[in-house]
């Protein structure tokens, strides 16, 4: 594939802009001109890929500067767009904003300058008629290397407004990309966490995406939005690959005993939303069978596509199992990733399914490896809500109002089917929920927040946290696990 895959930045001033309506849209309007379109996201969000991957049949993914580093940003994004005519990168929050105390970092523009992509923002044009000019023109000159190369009005009111807001723009030399007048039928529910996720309302949600599609095929210029998408600049590097990207990693120290270890010491620092199909479905066998059962359906619909393809690098055969329906644990499951999600929204559902909760508590006992993040790490509480989980911790979850939001630098306190102790990688939390204690006699990550605390559970073969990490960063991470796997 060539590194100069066209590639445009979807962006805007601030949240709310409508960001996801014009990216989701515009993926979709250039797919149904029978374009491969590969789907992006700035950040650590996982619900909108999979509003991304429904518009154009391919995985949606991340692109996060702070989680992976900036040096992996080309490189991941050249490996989702492998074989496509075009990508295209949705934003967040405003096109400035990045990681707090951070400066630019992870930021859009920080995303589009090292993609080398032209940006076209996103303006909520609502309450403004000439003023669009002055905003527009501060958001393109701020920083010269960002080059912004078009704009998309949103939410005109009328004929009149449009020519108004036009005119203004003319002063400023970004071309008008596109037009787009108020359309409540292509809003989408949202809920304390964000939009409701695609594998929750797929029928509405294709709804939803076709409304995108033809409001943006009406109001935006396509050709003008392709060409630009070409005028990117050619990346000088090489796409990443899940198989080098293992091979490349240190290999994994002796396994960790299904013993209870020491105390730990003190820390030194403190999609493509991958919902799998029910039926069965031919996969790729491992030369000895080593099954690793990820979570999916409705209620586990938060994971990077990359985790599954480097635990498939490392030599697992990952299969994926619907904690909301499968009474049994997939046959020859040796070891369990239940990443993000909604439990608590599905907690009753999840609590009647004893079977399962039994199976994946006699797993966690057998000492296999088990990886939990988030939704994972309460659905192997004792209760969530009141109501019974895995029982695999003895810790309880409930919902609060309070909003837990932000990136983490983190480091592993003590060994465990992850990490060995010192190891350090960037996570992120986002959960309106607690778990009390937050933290085991082994815990899983030292936080270096301004708290500087410790976090989650090491226990035998369990690694259960809040801290989603993109194993991207740190490919070791899944050779560690499916070694573990075949040792344990």
């Amino acid at each position: 594939m060539s590194s100069s895959v066209p590639r445009l930045v979807v962006a805007a001033p601030s949240s709310g802009s409508g960001k996801t309506t014009v990216a989701t849209g515009l993926m979709a309007a250039f797919a149904a001109r029978g374009l491969a379109v590969s789907p992006h996201k700035v950040g650590p969000d996982y619900i909108d890929p999979g509003y991304h991957a429904l518009a154009t049949g391919r995985v949606g993914r991340n692109l996060d500067a702070y989680l992976c580093g900036p040096e992996l940003v080309g490189p991941l994004l050249l490996h989702g767009a492998r074989g496509c005519d075009i990508a295209v990168v949705e934003g967040v929050m405003g096109l400035y904003d990045g990681a707090a105390g951070e400066g630019e970092l992870a930021s859009t523009a920080h995303v589009a300058k090292l993609l080398r992509a032209p940006v076209v923002l996103v303006v909520d044009a609502s309450s403004q008629s000439r003023s669009v000019a002055a905003l527009v023109h501060g958001f393109v000159s701020w920083d010269p290397e960002v080059r912004v190369g078009g704009v998309i009005l949103n939410k005109v009111a009328s004929d009149r407004h449009e020519v108004m807001l036009r005119e203004a723009l003319e002063q400023t030399g970004v071309p008008v990309l596109g037009v787009l007048r108020r359309a409540p039928q292509v809003d989408t529910p949202s809920r304390h966490l964000g939009l409701v996720p695609v594998a929750e309302r797929r029928a509405e949600a294709v709804e939803a995406v076709a409304a995108m599609a033809a409001q943006v095929s009406d109001g935006c210029d396509l050709d003008g939005l392709m060409e630009l998408a070409r005028s990117a600049g050619v990346l000088s590097c090489e796409a990443w690959d899940a198989a080098a990207a293992v091979a490349s990693s240190p290999p994994p120290p002796l396994p960790v005993p299904s013993s209870r270890g020491s105390a730990p010491s003190t820390p030194p620092g403190g999609s493509a939303p991958w919902t799998p199909d029910r039926p069965e479905r031919p996969r790729p066998q491992t030369p000895d069978g080593l099954v690793v059962a990820v979570a999916g359906g409705e209620a586990f619909t938060f994971s990077y596509a990359e985790h599954t393809e480097l635990l498939t690098a490392a030599g697992a055969d990952v299969v994926p199992f619907d904690p909301l329906r499968d009474e049994e644990l997939p046959e020859g499951t040796r070891g369990l990733v239940i990443g993000g999600g909604f439990p608590e929204v599905y907690a009753a559902e999840l609590s009647a399914n004893e079977p399962l909760r039994k199976a994946v508590a006699d797993l966690a006992e057998s000492g296999a490896p088990v990886a939990a993040e988030c939704a994972g790490l309460l659905y192997l509480c004792r209760e969530l809500d009141g109501l019974p989980m895995c029982g695999v911790l003895d810790a309880g979850a409930r919902m609060t109002e309070r909003l837990t939001l932000g990136y983490r630098d983190a480091v592993a306190v003590g060994d465990s089917v992850l990490a060995a102790a010192g190891t350090r990688m960037r996570g992120h939390e986002f959960h309106r929920t607690a778990v009390e204690p937050g933290a085991g006699t082994e815990p899983a990550w030292g936080l270096r927040t301004p708290q500087r605390r410790v976090e989650g559970f090491v226990r035998r073969g369990v690694h259960a946290s809040y801290l989603h990490t993109h194993w991207a960063a740190e490919p070791g991470v899944a050779r560690r696990f499916v070694e573990r796997c075949r040792t344990s």
